[in-house]
């Protein structure tokens, strides 16, 4: 059966296309950045191997359940999902969660630009450090080369006190995000990931044999890979759970929308798993790549947040070649950014234009406009507005500034909430005879996702929404 036209009238032009472009959505900053912040801080093998178990017992059914959606629904993320509820005879009452989808969407992309931003201004750094090198006649001294160790770290601090800097970085990345989207899925979307992803992979694949060239692979591997199960503590399992769904962009209707531009008939099963596999590795990768440098250096693994912008700086500067492998390395992060960018910015843009009636440059243009005002109250909370606290009456947000408020609301309540009634609506309301038919799954294959989806994801994603907001129920 091949699907009708999408409401947005626009599709993919083949599964290899559909697949960069969700690889791209789905890679972002919380593999490059967050998985191994988050390894380091957890203790490393131990959490690794949680991670990977809830990506396959998790994230990988709400995957396919997301883009079921999409593909039988053929419209934006509230519109399929009413599709869905009509021919499975369920209340179209469903749709809202797909609405609150949209809603985390937004905000996601306010802040997301405004950290991509700090990504902009360390690739231009670093960038303007090597071709230095270049033309000095010194091509392998180190980034930054000359700056003390203090120097290089006060970077950040400098880039957060400066908010015409922040505010210039957090404007040309939404622009070249609201640029691609405008333009369409098959010109701006799907041609982005089609050049853009390739490229990831090739720069992170290099970058990680330079580590395990020049860096203490060894050990890297055995922090990695060697789990201590004393380690494991309930907060390290909820956080190993909580970054399965942050990874794979789930809870924010990207995958519904992206699987509604699916046009010909194929089984999403084996797509959905090729999507989790290349998600997860790179994650993995990205550890690879980041921890050896770390231990060669002899910095400390459990730098947390600052790993990627305080303390790899400094270590690039130690090693040969540094300033052209801290120039790629922001490279990579940032091609990462935009991939996942855009998907954030497709899902409210596909929604004015399946539920409004908008054009797509309308649509794009007054959510990304939108998502940029916001991301500069974001940026302001760094500076201006230091002591600003959004939600301080709330005890679980009374200390946090207004980027983290927004990044901790969308991950704390309105992600696993999107993410446990997805769940609840692909297990118990849409269509047997309709998921069979359109997953391509064997029998047996059918009956494991099923339960999976209709009982382990919803229990496991309501605990995470739980111990998010009550977090001393973990102690």
């Amino acid at each position: 059966m091949v699907a009708t036209t999408t409401t947005t009238g626009e599709g993919w032009s083949s599964r290899t296309a559909f697949i960069l472009a969700a690889v791209g959505a789905a890679v972002g900053l919380g593999n490059i950045w967050r998985f191994p912040t988050l390894a380091g801080e957890s203790g490393g093998g131990a959490f690794v191997i949680v991670y990977i178990a809830c990506v396959f017992l998790l994230g990988l059914p709400l995957v396919l359940a997301e883009i079921f959606i999409g593909k039988v629904g053929q419209s934006d993320a509230v519109g399929s999902i009413r599709r869905v509820a009509a021919k499975s005879n369920a209340s179209s009452s469903w749709s809202l969660f797909g609405l609150v989808g949209v809603m985390a969407a937004f905000p996601i992309l306010s802040f997301y630009s405004v950290v991509a931003g700090w990504v902009l201004y360390y690739s231009g750094v670093l960038g303007a450090d090597f071709f230095q090198a270049i033309m000095s006649g010194d091509p392998f001294r180190g980034a930054l080369a000359g700056e003390s160790r203090e120097a290089i770290q006060g970077r950040m601090g400098n880039l957060f006190a400066d908010p015409g800097l922040l505010l210039t970085m957090h404007f040309l990345f939404m622009g070249a995000t609201l640029f691609i989207v405008a333009r369409g899925v098959h010109a701006g979307i799907e041609k982005a990931a089609t050049y853009l992803m390739p490229a990831f992979f090739v720069l992170l694949i290099g970058l990680v044999i330079y580590g395990m060239i020049e860096g203490d692979v060894a050990q890297a591997m055995a922090f990695l890979f060697t789990p201590d199960f004393s380690k494991l503590t309930p907060q390290v399992i909820n956080t190993a759970l909580g970054q399965a769904l942050f990874s794979l962009s789930l809870g924010v209707a990207g995958l519904i929308t992206y699987g509604s531009y699916i046009k010909e008939s194929s089984g999403l099963g084996a797509t959905s798993a090729m999507i989790a596999i290349a998600d997860t590795g790179v994650a993995l990768l990205a550890g690879l790549m980041i921890f050896p440098i770390v231990f060669a250096v002899g910095l400390d693994p459990a730098a947390g947040p600052t790993l990627v912008f305080q303390t790899l700086p400094f270590a690039f500067q130690t090693m040969p070649g540094g300033a052209l492998i801290g120039f790629l390395f922001f490279v990579l992060i940032l091609v990462a950014a935009v991939t996942s960018s855009i998907s954030l910015l497709e899902v409210p843009t596909a929604w004015g234009i399946g539920e409004r009636g908008w054009s797509r440059p309308k649509s794009a243009l007054i959510f990304g406009g939108a998502a940029f005002l916001v991301g500069i109250l974001c940026l302001l909370g760094y500076n201006v507005w230091s002591d600003v606290r959004p939600l301080g009456f709330w005890p679980l947000f009374a200390d946090t500034d207004i980027l983290d408020t927004i990044d901790g609301f969308t991950g704390k309540v309105m992600l696993p909430l999107v993410a446990m009634l997805t769940s609840i609506f692909v297990g118990w309301k849409a269509d047997r005879t309709l998921l069979a038919t359109e997953t391509g799954l064997s029998p047996a294959v059918l009956k494991i996702w099923r339960f999976l989806i209709a009982w382990v994801c919803p229990l496991a994603v309501g605990a995470i929404l739980v111990t998010g907001l009550f977090p001393s129920l973990l102690d």
